[in-house]
């Protein structure tokens, strides 16, 4: 089942479609900043984890990382995701902007789905790491670093491209 436009804009439809419409541009322009700063984020939270691995646990060097690692989820991570997901919704309940009989938006917002459990997992490790608790190797932390570089390529494949 398709979305319906009255899905996105409930009471007073009209004023909210024509609202979104007028700031479509600006809508799109914050979307794709905030999408930076997470993707920024998300790339790089796990080259700590890397280094972090390194450092033995309770020495200065493990606890910059922790701080670090903290201020860098809390101040940029997170909020960046928060505004990536809320300019997203309002793209997508913008009319005419997203033809649903198309596979590329389904795709998408699966792949963004995904890209959100990354950075839950990417929050969940860094609670092990300011515990002290860490049990993957720097290696994991590697592989894992390439999952979000696949999934934002694959994205804008789909958003740039519309394959299908």
């Amino acid at each position: 089942m398709l979305p319906d436009a009255g899905l996105c804009t409930g009471r007073g439809g009209a004023a909210v479609s024509l609202a979104l419409v007028e700031w479509h541009l600006w809508i799109t322009a914050w979307h794709v900043v905030s999408v930076i700063a997470w993707m920024a984020g998300i790339l790089y939270l796990p080259r700590l984890y890397v280094y972090h691995t390194d450092a033995e646990a309770g020495s200065v060097q493990s606890e910059v990382f922790k701080v670090m690692e903290r201020r860098l989820l809390r101040a940029i991570l997170n909020p960046a995701m928060v505004s990536a997901w809320i300019s997203g919704l309002l793209l997508v309940c913008t009319p005419d902007v997203v033809n649903w009989s198309q596979g590329w938006p389904w795709a998408k917002g699966g792949l963004v789905i995904l890209m959100s459990a990354v950075h839950g997992l990417l929050a969940r490790w860094r609670r092990d790491f300011a515990a002290d608790c860490n049990v993957h190797p720097a290696r994991f932390y590697r592989l894992v670093n390439e999952v979000p570089t696949v999934l934002l390529v694959t994205v804008v494949v789909l958003v740039v491209v519309k394959p299908f």
